[in-house]
């Protein structure tokens, strides 16, 4: 059991990008003991270790050893995702009468910010070291024309570490030029361990009453399906596995569960959207946010080529996402809540990974 002298945050250099940035690592500690070490590259969470129902620390998010992997080949792992997180059909959406063209990275459409999004860029970072609670305060100023977005988009992202084992995030963002915002994190989880096999067996409940069905480029359809009799019903505790290779036309659209989730909420208010129970460890994940939707993804394409931390090749459904969100393509469907924002306006979303044992 590891017993730590208090909260802490510590730095070190984890290496300098392709052309030649200097990139931190940060180290947030608690009072028990749990850590989370997080780089302003890309606000990606390298390592989380959190106790299990005997005392022992595990890392519990997939990752890798070095900042030249997370460069070369990184499928959004532990990042920070925007300006829009998700998908927008075929790259385009309207805005006050105005057609923008964003680039598109998944086939014909436009994902998690496009080629250059906010999951591998340099982030300003500072720390708060004389809390009760270890804060990194990240910032990123996105460009009027990044990626085809427009205005100029001041985003700030904070992560703190609670007392309560709790991984929160607090984000907001401001504009000076109408445009859509839609941010959200990316850490796959594996709450046996990163590397420690599949999480099939892990059970999944999603506070959510009804799901967005997608064609077969995983664009919704602007239909939302009440999940009752299918397998996307997690509204009673349910191992991912258990339905996850039903013939079913959604299914095989995603390879498994690659789908938004509408949660059970009316405003903006902070709620349990999804929990998550692995047996073997004991250790159990709630997902609190202010959002209105929960994409959860199986790691469906993780295919074993990819070796992570401590040489572990990530086989697939070895982590799953459950990414706190507005909906994909909200820009091309007017009956989804909106990811407009307008000058002069603050966007501003919340969402906790908040962790206990059983």
């Amino acid at each position: 059991m590891k017993i730590a002298d208090g909260p802490n945050i510590t730095e070190r250099l984890f290496g300098n990008t392709a052309d030649g940035r200097a990139v931190e690592l940060y180290t947030l500690t608690n009072s028990s003991g749990a850590e989370a070490q997080i780089t302003n590259y890309g606000g990606v969470v390298v390592s989380l270790k959190m106790p299990d129902n005997c005392g022992e620390f595990g890392d519990v998010v997939l990752g890798f050893d070095s900042l030249a992997e997370y460069e070369k080949h990184s499928p959004f792992f532990g990042a920070l995702i925007g300006r829009f997180g998700n998908r927008i059909a075929k790259g385009k959406f309207s805005l006050n009468g105005e057609q923008y063209v964003l680039n598109t990275n998944n086939g014909e459409n436009h994902l998690h910010g496009g080629t250059k999004g906010f999951d591998n860029v340099v982030w300003a970072a500072s720390t708060l070291t004389d809390a009760d609670e270890p804060n990194l305060e990240l910032t990123y100023l996105s460009r009027d024309g990044e990626e085809g977005y427009p205005g100029n988009l001041d985003v700030k992202v904070v992560y703190i570490l609670t007392e309560n084992n709790e991984l929160k995030i607090v984000y907001s963002a401001a504009t000076d030029k109408d445009t859509i915002v839609n941010l959200t994190h990316h850490s796959y989880f594996n709450l046996a361990g990163a590397g420690n096999g599949d999480i099939l067996n892990h059970v999944l409940k999603i506070n959510a009453d009804r799901y967005t069905p997608t064609d077969s480029g995983s664009i919704p359809t602007g239909e939302l399906q009440n999940v009752e009799g299918t397998p996307f019903d997690f509204t009673k505790p349910m191992a991912i596995g258990d339905r996850i290779d039903q013939v079913d036309e959604q299914l095989k659209f995603g390879s498994g569960y690659d789908h938004n989730w509408v949660l059970n909420k009316t405003g903006n208010e902070l709620i349990i959207g999804a929990m998550v129970y692995d047996r073997a460890s004991g250790r159990v994940m709630e997902v609190l946010t202010t959002e209105p939707g929960m994409q959860f993804y199986s790691g469906n394409f993780l295919d074993g080529t990819i070796i992570g931390k401590n040489d572990h090749k990530y086989q697939k459904r070895s982590g799953f996402c459950l990414e706190a969100q507005h909906f994909p393509d909200s820009p091309n469907q007017p009956s989804f809540p909106s990811t407009t924002l307008e000058a002069g306006q603050v966007y501003t979303q919340t969402t906790i990974f908040k962790f206990s044992v059983r």
